[in-house]
């Protein structure tokens, strides 16, 4: 009997294993795009942060603002996911044994390890716009 149930149950493990896979590819994708729009806005702001640090700027508070404009694009598309999820989530109902759709900690599990994940691929760009030479950056343009 326990070998029918395996069975009965390969289609949705199959199904599982391949949405946690393309859930963690499109978190993979979802942070090397924030890294790359996060670089080009350092890159193309390199004059202005020149001028903050040649202004007495310290370097905190250049971090703080190019992690916390990464971090405001990460905070309001989990808003917006979490919203959607929370609407689409009656579309798998059927799929889902032993939790409901609406699970609470799964939504805070990963409105916790969204922001997370962001924080490390802004953290770079972040740090390379904290170690701008205010006279490179003038001479720049």
């Amino acid at each position: 009997m326990s070998e029918i149930v395996e069975q009965s149950l390969t289609t949705e493990r199959m199904l599982t294993q391949l949405s946690s896979f393309f859930g963690l590819l499109a978190l993979l994708l979802a942070c090397i795009g924030l890294y790359g729009v996060m670089s080009y806005n350092v890159a193309s702001r390199t004059n202005e942060i020149g001028i903050r640090m040649a202004l007495g700027a310290q370097a905190v508070s250049v971090f703080r603002l190019i992690a916390g404009q990464g971090m405001m694009l990460v905070l309001i598309g989990v808003v917006m996911g979490a919203a959607a999820a929370f609407v689409l989530t009656r579309l798998i109902r059927e799929m889902l044994f032993g939790v409901s759709p609406t699970d609470l900690v799964t939504f805070a599990v990963v409105a916790m390890l969204l922001p997370g994940v962001a924080l490390g691929a802004c953290f770079v760009p972040a740090r390379r716009a904290t170690r701008v030479d205010p006279m490179v950056a003038l001479r720049y343009e």
